[in-house]
């Protein structure tokens, strides 16, 4: 099939989204996550919007699946349980980030059918390795930055060694087919090079959970290609195949023997997060094992729609004793979210949301699986086995941590899933009028570009706080981003240290509103004489 213009143009700026949400990040130290999860948002929410607003004019029909119904009745339950939490800007923030994802997914499936479908995967495995080298890069001392991470080393441009992990074994599978399928010599070397820079980032970031994600999509990819599949029946495929396994051995033992920049407290770091893969009795294991056992409490609360996306943390604490391991100094919750994709979207949007999220995953999934075993089963065509494999990965990886709540992993599985997901041979159809088109155009241009500017007003405002020192200014930036409970207390406590306890009180009172049960608004309106 011939790609039209705005469809090659729309490859291009989903492509060039994919690099920029990996190295988009600013130097801001006082907001340590935010300084890299905003602007990637941004990017996220831009891509979204402008690949979208490409596609939608050129489309003649709607089709769509049970899929389709699946994700859209997600999207519905998310959006409801949005309207209805305590903390609107986390909420608005949370629901952003599932708007745009399936946006991309949507917009990626509408590509793969004009036969863009590699091309779009190729672009995601090249942007994934980008990520990956930074991460290199700050591991082994070669390039130093300001966007770097510096406690969660090597975590390069994503904040956290965790981060990068997660898309490290994400990308897997595209990089294995892409060299088992590879055209040229040139382009299986490539990927065999990107394949042993992630393993050795793999290693070298002691994350369990991607780990556990990059064994279990290994091990689909190759008993699913290679078994059922009839591969190892091609001598070209077995041929190939010995390259990523070198690759593979070569990257690990790099990672293992080379010296780095980096500074582990133990002595035998690897070995011990080896041993440590299953240990639940202390730790991070054991605090997950509390952290989520604290989390069904919230669940009791909502079951039908949850605390609100995004709301987690503005709950938790309300839920748990002091001396939790979730919790921070403050008595807050240490993180965002949950370590849990799972226990995220089951505490924040409730049990049907969640169902639906995972009958969407498992309906992706068996799509991969039946199209691979009924296909032509060869090389060129091993887009399914990567569907399956990557689902698998994310599900694991999304079991320990955050995954598809961030921008970064979201953009990729998203994208993939769309590029990946084999063509319905009946799906239902309707003919896509102007008026159709219009209305659908100006929805994603309302709500993309309203996540934009919401997310440019966000990275400005930490950029006037932290440059500039006047009391007005930090004022200024407040009013950029009302939702930051950590900017309206920045303020708040700028104002009360200078006595001006009439300018300090809307701050700290807006800082009470996002989160109730915080303690440092109320102890500054005490000291401001109000209760």
């Amino acid at each position: 099939m011939n790609a039209s213009r705005a469809e090659r143009l729309a490859t291009v700026v989903l492509i060039m989204g994919a690099l920029a949400v990996v190295l988009a990040a600013v130097p801001y130290r006082m907001f340590e996550l935010d300084r890299f999860f905003i602007p990637k948002e941004l990017v996220l929410h831009a891509t979204a919007t402008v690949v979208a607003f490409l596609l939608i004019p050129g489309r003649r029909e709607w089709t769509w699946g049970r899929v389709d119904h699946y994700l859209l009745a997600y999207l519905a339950l998310s959006t409801v349980s949005a309207l209805l939490a305590v903390n609107g800007w986390l909420a608005l923030r949370a629901l952003g980030i599932t708007w745009s994802s399936l946006v991309l997914f949507w917009s990626a499936r509408a590509l793969a059918r004009a036969g863009l479908g590699r091309a779009i995967t190729t672009g995601l495995a090249v942007g994934a390795v980008v990520g990956v080298i930074t991460a290199l890069s700050q591991a082994y001392g070669v390039f130093d930055s300001d966007l770097f991470s510096l406690t969660r080393a090597p975590g390069g441009t994503f904040g956290n060694r965790n981060f990068v992990a997660h898309l490290a074994a994400i990308a897997l599978p595209s990089l294995l087919a892409l060299a088992l399928a590879a055209r040229t010599r040139l382009g299986y070397g490539l990927s065999l090079a990107g394949t042993l820079l992630t393993i050795g980032l793999l290693v070298l970031t002691r994350s369990r959970a991607a780990w556990l994600a990059s064994f279990a999509a290994g091990t689909v990819f190759l008993g699913l290609a290679f078994l059922p599949g009839g591969l190892w029946r091609d001598p070209v495929a077995r041929r190939r195949l010995r390259g990523p396994v070198i690759a593979t051995c070569l990257g690990a033992i790099l990672a293992l023997s080379a010296p780095n920049a980096l500074d582990w407290r133990s002595d035998t770091p690897y070995a011990d997060t080896l041993k440590g893969l299953a240990n639940f009795q202390e730790g991070s294991g054991r605090g997950r094992l509390i952290q989520w056992r604290n989390t069904l409490s919230l669940v009791w609360t909502d079951p039908v729609l949850g605390v609100g996306p995004g709301n987690w943390s503005v709950h938790y604490p309300a839920v748990v004793e002091a001396g939790d391991p979730s919790l921070d100094s403050d008595g807050m919750a240490a993180n965002p979210w949950p370590s849990s994709d799972w226990m995220t979207v089951w505490s924040e949007r409730g049990l049907p949301a969640l169902l639906l999220l995972s009958g969407a995953g498992l309906l992706l999934a068996l799509a991969g699986i039946r199209a691979w075993l009924s296909g032509p089963r060869q090389v060129a065509d091993l887009g399914p086995v990567v569907l399956v494999s990557t689902l698998l990965g994310t599900a694991v990886v999304g079991a320990f941590d955050a995954v598809l709540l961030l921008a970064v992993p979201a953009l990729y599985v998203w994208s993939l899933a769309g590029a990946l997901l084999p063509v319905d041979p009946f799906p239902r159809r309707r003919e896509a009028g102007w008026k159709s088109r219009l209305l659908v155009l100006a929805l994603v241009l309302a709500v993309g570009g309203g996540l934009t500017l919401r997310s440019t007003r966000q990275v400005r405002a930490m950029q006037v706080i932290s440059i500039w020192g006047r009391l007005s200014s930090r004022a200024e930036a407040a009013a950029l981003d009302p939702g930051s409970y950590r900017i309206q207390v920045l303020v708040a406590q700028s104002y009360r240290r200078r006595g001006r306890c009439r300018d300090a009180v809307p701050f700290a009172e807006q800082a009470a509103r996002l989160f109730p049960d915080a303690a440092e608004p109320k102890s500054i309106l005490r000291a401001c004489g109000r209760r």
